[in-house]
């Protein structure tokens, strides 16, 4: 899928080089994509929201695409993410950005909003839980069962080779199956999913967020979070297989201030699963006085 007016760029963010797509001018808004993609997978939102007035940025994260790949699993440590996006904000120059977070990207947007709270102007997640309350879901066995990848991922090597087995093909499987709307990825869209985490060094990488998630130093940061004084507005499809519906609004004591909407027939990949909506929401989102 080829997207009009697009531009590619780099940004060095400490000790990585991040590759990014942009497009559009106005306010900067970051879109933040999830595991295992890449920008790729606001494919059908960056062209709306550049038509609508805004400088759409959307980074391959550190571990995917054309972004650096560090081999260290402490190079992937929540707070090295965090300072990522706060360098994007950085090197377009702007105070402050709207930051649009799925699945991992939002865990990051999350962090973000807590830690920097003076360089967000909106914060909209889709189908990705608050790092606290998703630890805090972990003691339903229903969402330890969902999320018995996590703890595979802690294994040395063996992740690595499955996510590469039979040609990817337990990925190609997850796009072909996982999406409610029919043709939500094409074969091409699969291909250039892949693509993003195909080398040995992305494989790593990707798979490095969730090691560096339950280091110790980690799980007492997010342990110590106190309540998100900004509001966030959260999109969740509720045909996820990974998270369940408990996670999609965080509690009072994370978040004072929730908008939530609901799609009851998307999948996790809810960008691909339902693009019309997702852009209505964002939009409105984006709009929306703070």
């Amino acid at each position: 899928m080829e997207i009009p007016g697009l531009s590619h760029g780099f940004v060095s963010a400490g000790d990585v080089r991040l590759h990014y797509v942009s497009a559009g001018e106005g306010p900067l808004v970051l879109l933040l994509h999830g595991f295992p993609e890449s920008w790729y997978a606001y494919r059908h939102q960056i062209g709306p929201l550049a038509a609508a007035g805004y400088r759409v940025v959307a980074p391959d994260l550190r571990g995917y695409g054309g972004s650096d790949k560090p081999r260290r699993v402490s190079a992937y440590a929540p707070m090295r993410l965090v300072e990522d996006v706060r360098a994007l904000v950085d090197a377009f120059g702007g105070r402050a950005a709207a930051v649009v977070g799925h699945d991992w990207g939002g865990v990051v947007a999350y962090l973000f909003a807590h830690a920097h709270p003076e360089r967000l102007e909106r914060l909209v997640v889709a189908n990705a839980p608050h790092p606290a309350h998703f630890f805090a879901g972990l003691s339903d066995p229903a969402q330890l069962r969902r999320s018995w990848y996590v703890f595979f991922f802690q294994l040395p090597a063996l992740p690595e080779w499955y996510s590469k087995a039979f040609d990817h093909a337990r990925m190609r499987s997850i796009f072909r199956s996982d999406p409610r709307r029919a043709g939500a990825f094409t074969d091409e869209d699969i291909a250039r999913t892949i693509e993003a985490v195909a080398s040995p060094e992305a494989r790593f990488g990707s798979i490095a967020y969730y090691r560096a998630l339950l280091r110790p130093s980690a799980l007492a940061h997010i342990a110590r979070l106190g309540p998100l004084a900004v509001p966030v507005w959260v999109l969740w499809g509720e045909q996820d297989r990974y998270l369940g519906r408990n996670l999609a609004a965080p509690p009072a004591r994370l978040v004072r201030a929730v908008v939530l909407e609901r799609l009851p027939g998307a999948s996790h990949w809810v960008l691909a699963d339902a693009p019309a909506r997702t852009n209505r929401f964002l939009l409105e989102a984006l709009a929306t006085p703070a």
